[in-house]
C-alpha cells in the first residue's frame, strides 16, 4: 500500500522542526500518510494475539532469519518475539509466496535487509508476475530513541534496494506503543507469519526451539544475522559458532532482576517477565560450554529435521 520512500520521508517528518515543516511542500501529503500508516497499525495491533502451535512453527531468534515456499511440508508459519526495541522484519513475493522473516536488533541494519531481500528473490527466480510486499512490526517509545532510529535504518536501507517493495503494515516505534502505569511498551513482541496465505498477525510462542540456548548464546556473544532454514531440505540448521573459552561472565548468576535488566537490556522496563530467567540460562550455557568447538563435531552445523510427530529431532551425522 505504502511506497518505502514515501514511509522514509514520513518518519523522517516526525524530526523537523514545526515552523520548517510550513515551509515544505510535500509535507500535507505526507500528513495524510502518516494517518492512514497509523490506522493500519492500530487495525493491526487490534488483531487477536494467536498462541502458535509449535509443531508447525519454525522459531526466529535475534539476528536471525528463515525463508520458504508454501511448497515447504515441514512448516507452516515462521515467527517471532521478544521484540521489544527489535523489530521483526516479514518481506513476501505475491507471486510465488516465498516469505521472510528476520529479527532485526540494530547490530548491522545495511548489511542484513540485503540477506532478507536476497532470501525472498532466490526463491522466486521462476515466477515473473507478483510484488514483493513488506510487513514491519516492533520497537516503541523508548527513551535511548532505539527503537526509532532503527525504524529509520530499515526503512532507509530497504529503500536503496534496487527492488520494487510495497511496505503493506507499518506498526512500528510510537505507531507500535502503549503507556501502561506511566511506562511506556510496544503493544506487539512477536508476530506469525502463514507459510500458506501470506497472513501476519501478532503471535506469541510457547516453545523457541530448537536448540534454544545454544542460538541465544551465539547472539549473546555477538552472532551476526544469520539464516537458519535449508527450505529445500526441510532442515533447521545452527552454526558452527565460536565463542572465547575465558567468558568472564559467572558472576553475573548472581545479580538480582533490576541490575541484570539495567546493564544487559535494551529497554529494561519493557521486557517480558521471562528475560532474567532467559538470560541467566544463556549464561549459564554458555559457563557449561566453554569450548563452543564441541558442540560441532567436525567444524559441521547441527542440523534438524522435523519427525512426523511435528517435532523438530537433530540429525547423527556419520
Amino acid at each position: 500500500m505504502f511506497s518505502v520512500e514515501v514511509l522514509l520521508k514520513f518518519w523522517q517528518l516526525i524530526q523537523i522542526p514545526p515552523l520548517l515543516s510550513k515551509t515544505l511542500p510535500w509535507i500535507p501529503k505526507l500528513h495524510w500518510w502518516r494517518s492512514t500508516a497509523t490506522e493500519k497499525a492500530k487495525a493491526f495491533r487490534s488483531k487477536p494475539l494467536v498462541d502458535v502451535d509449535p509443531k508447525c512453527l519454525l522459531y526466529v531468534h535475534q539476528r536471525e532469519f528463515a525463508a520458504t515456499t508454501p511448497a515447504d511440508k515441514c512448516v507452516s508459519v515462521i515467527g517471532s518475539d521478544d521484540a521489544t526495541t527489535c523489530h521483526l522484519v516479514v518481506l513476501r513475493h505475491t507471486g510465488s509466496g516465498a516469505v521472510c522473516l528476520g529479527h532485526c536488533d540494530a547490530s548491522s541494519t545495511w548489511s542484513e535487509v540485503p540477506l532478507l531481500v536476497k532470501a525472498v528473490t532466490s526463491l522466486s527466480d521462476a515466477c515473473k508476475e507478483g510484488r514483493l510486499e513488506l510487513h514491519l512490526v516492533g520497537g516503541f517509545n523508548d527513551d535511548s530513541k532505539t527503537s526509532h532510529n532503527l525504524s529509520l535504518d530499515i526503512l532507509a536501507a530497504f529503500q536503496v534496494q534496487k527492488e520494487d517493495i510495497h511496505l503493506e503494515t507499518c506498526c512500528i516505534t510510537e505507531m507500535n506503543d502503549v503507556v501502561v502505569n506511566g511506562t511506556h511498551r510496544p503493544v506487539v513482541y512477536g508476530i506469525g507469519v502463514d507459510v500458506k496465505t501470506g497472513d501476519v498477525y501478532p503471535a506469541s510462542f510457547p516453545h523457541k526451539g530448537p536448540a534454544e540456548e545454544l542460538r541465544s548464546a551465539r547472539t549473546f556473544t555477538g552472532g551476526e544475522m544469520v539464516n537458519i532454514y535449508d527450505s529445500s531440505r526441510g532442515l533447521f540448521q545452527i552454526g558452527p559458532c565460536t565463542w572465547s573459552q575465558n567468558l568472564d561472565i559467572a558472576f553475573w548468576l548472581s545479580q538480582n532482576d533490576d541490575t541484570i535488566l539495567k546493564y544487559l537490556s535494551t529497554s529494561p522496563r519493557a521486557e517480558p517477565p521471562h528475560f532474567v530467567q532467559h538470560m541467566k540460562s544463556t549464561i549459564q550455557f554458555l559457563l557449561d560450554h566453554p569450548n563452543s568447538e564441541s558442540l560441532f563435531p567436525g567444524g559441521q552445523p547441527q542440523f534438524y529435521h522435523r519427525t512426523e510427530t511435528g517435532d523438530w529431532e537433530r540429525v547423527v551425522q556419520s
